[in-house]
């Protein structure tokens, strides 16, 4: 008996678990992630001559549900058309039944991989910015993401700032929402460090955008985690968007990204009422160069009189 070596053993199930785009009009490039319910391929599209990403539904049962599922992500994707949602290009049906649906191909590093490689404090705070507009955009749509967390959020080659992975994402108050596209009350779903409590209890029908609003919080103390000193002001605004209750968290996406703007402008926030030195002392570092030629004016003033005198 000849025994395959585990190099060959590899490559058959990378070949066997390669998607059949055969009839489509994409061709298999190589395979760029994968999660509990679908795989994500670069492809070429042979029409337009350009890169994609596809993803398949990848599970060993494919069911009318997990269907509808897919096609149901790829609408809610299809209907924010925003400069912070990648784009959903064509969906379909592959030779073995499965969905998938073809996407911008991003390059690019996560969010966690982009704030280890150095970016200073004022750039991840301008990123998480443009990261709080993409959600309140898709808020404004009735579109819940459910799953945000650095791995979910891309920087571009060109430091566009792009939201991904909306799998688990859903409308409020959608009518067309069956029971197809409904989460079972007590299913927790997300992802552990970044979901809101209500959501770590499997509450689905409290689920609301204050639930996005407080994994952005955790997004945004993610950023500020390795920081030397994080101000009073910074942790007053994570604060805010992590409490424990729904009500007392920002209302909306934009109010945090406003707050975000605020510390990056040295303005007071909304979240932290601050005592008259750090007034004086925030107005300082923000008018430094002022103050600087202030105080270089009145030394230059004492030498003068001081040398008159002599």
């Amino acid at each position: 008996m000849n025994w395959l070596s585990d190099e060959k053993v590899n490559r058959l199930r990378t070949v066997v678990s390669e998607p059949d785009f055969s009839a489509t009009k994409y061709t298999f490039v190589k395979e760029l992630g994968r999660g509990g319910m679908g795989a994500v391929y670069l492809a070429e599209d042979l029409e337009l001559d350009r890169l994609v990403a596809i993803k398949v539904l990848n599970t060993p049962e494919i069911t009318e549900d997990l269907r509808n599922r897919m096609v149901r992500e790829a609408q809610i994707i299809a209907r924010l058309e925003h400069p912070g949602i990648v784009p959903v290009h064509d969906v379909g049906t592959l030779a073995d039944g499965r969905i998938f649906y073809a996407m911008k191909y991003v390059r690019g590093s996560r969010l966690d991989e982009y704030a280890a490689q150095g970016a200073s404090l004022r750039d991840r705070l301008r990123k998480f910015q443009a990261v709080c507009d993409a959600v309140a955009f898709a808020h404004a749509h009735a579109v819940i993401h459910r799953d945000l967390k650095p791995q979910n959020i891309m920087i571009g080659s060109f430091g566009e700032v792009l939201v991904l992975d909306w799998g688990i994402a859903k409308i409020r108050d959608d009518p067309r929402a069956s029971a197809a596209y409904q989460t079972m009350e007590g299913t927790v779903i997300g992802t552990r460090r970044y979901m809101s409590p209500e959501q770590a209890r499997g509450e689905i029908d409290q689920l609301d955008e204050r639930s996005d609003i407080y994994a952005l919080g955790a997004v945004l103390y993610f950023l500020l985690n390795d920081q030397p000193k994080i101000s009073k002001a910074a942790e007053a605004i994570c604060s805010k968007a992590m409490a424990s209750a729904k009500e007392d968290r920002y209302a909306t996406a934009s109010e945090l990204s406003a707050d975000t703007g605020r510390l990056l402008d040295a303005e007071p926030v909304s979240a932290y009422r601050e005592n008259a030195f750090e007034r004086v002392s925030r107005w300082v570092s923000k008018n430094r160069f002022l103050v600087l030629l202030v105080v270089a004016y009145l030394l230059m003033r004492i030498f003068l009189i001081f040398t008159s005198r002599r």
